[in-house]
């Protein structure tokens, strides 16, 4: 009886091993075949290795980045066009912000020995300092690219002190501020600026060199940046009226306007 049990265990024992064995030699031999990738054209552009501000000079801030051949706009320098940038743009000026991996475009730059004034200003506009103090600036709180109106402010004759305050520009763009840090009685420091560099055109500039002169002082009232687009005219113009021009003629002497009846 235990020989037959034996005999039936080692039989089921080959059957199973015979039966394991078929299985694996049916098993289908399956390729994975993989994908190809298209490959994507690649090109060498010189981009910013750290945040330049407006004003910053370039002395090696970049660097040579693989970038998408089809993701290459117009203006971005390439390697293969441009071999020596990097050594040909040391000592320009950075006229736009550029950001850290941000390509970096001549449009954004200033040629060395360039002025950085006038590659602000648009074609036609002209750049005029005026005297300023914290109390006539907004606190020191006017800073460049800021919109400004100017209020000429001139004391009339008469006993009495009487002034007269007049809004003689509108809606005009500050192009620099000359911001120093001075140390006040606390021993805190502050920003104060003396000067304003304005963006105007060439009567704008007139009206306000003339209000430079006839003024006790002058004043620049912050705008919203709201309102920076709102049309305004060219200014008091009746302040550079001369014989050369159509109308009257303006007469200032002591702070006082006086009109003289001009020629037909």
């Amino acid at each position: 009886m235990q020989k037959a049990r034996l005999i039936i265990l080692v039989v089921a024992v080959a059957a199973a091993g015979a039966a394991g064995y078929i299985a694996t030699q049916m098993k289908p031999n399956v390729t994975v075949v993989a994908e190809a990738v298209p490959q994507i054209e690649l090109q060498d552009v010189l981009v910013a290795t750290e945040n330049l501000g407006v004003g910053a000079e370039m002395q090696g801030q970049m660097r040579w980045q693989q970038w998408p051949a089809a993701a290459i706009a117009d203006g971005y320098i390439k390697r293969s066009d441009r071999p020596n940038a990097e050594e040909e743009l040391k000592g320009s000026t950075v006229r736009l912000q550029i950001f850290p991996g941000e390509p970096i475009r001549e449009a954004k730059l200033i040629g060395k020995g360039q002025s950085f004034m006038s590659a602000q200003l648009p074609a036609g506009m002209r750049a005029v300092a005026t005297q300023i103090a914290a109390e006539t600036s907004a606190g020191g709180f006017i800073l460049p690219d800021d919109y400004v109106d100017v209020i000429m402010i001139r004391q009339m004759e008469g006993e009495q002190k009487q002034y007269a305050t007049e809004t003689i520009l509108s809606n005009i763009r500050v192009l620099a501020i000359d911001q120093t840090i001075q140390e006040d009685e606390k021993g805190e420091k502050t920003k104060v600026g003396s000067t304003a560099t304005l963006e105007l055109t060439p009567e704008q500039a007139e009206i306000l060199t003339v209000a430079q002169q006839m003024a006790a002082r002058l004043s620049l009232v912050l705008r919203s940046v709201q309102d920076a687009q709102e049309q305004t005219g060219p200014g008091a113009e009746y302040l550079v009226n001369s014989p050369g021009r159509a109308g009257n003629v303006k007469l200032i002497k002591s702070g006082t306007v006086t009109e003289i009846l001009g020629r037909k």
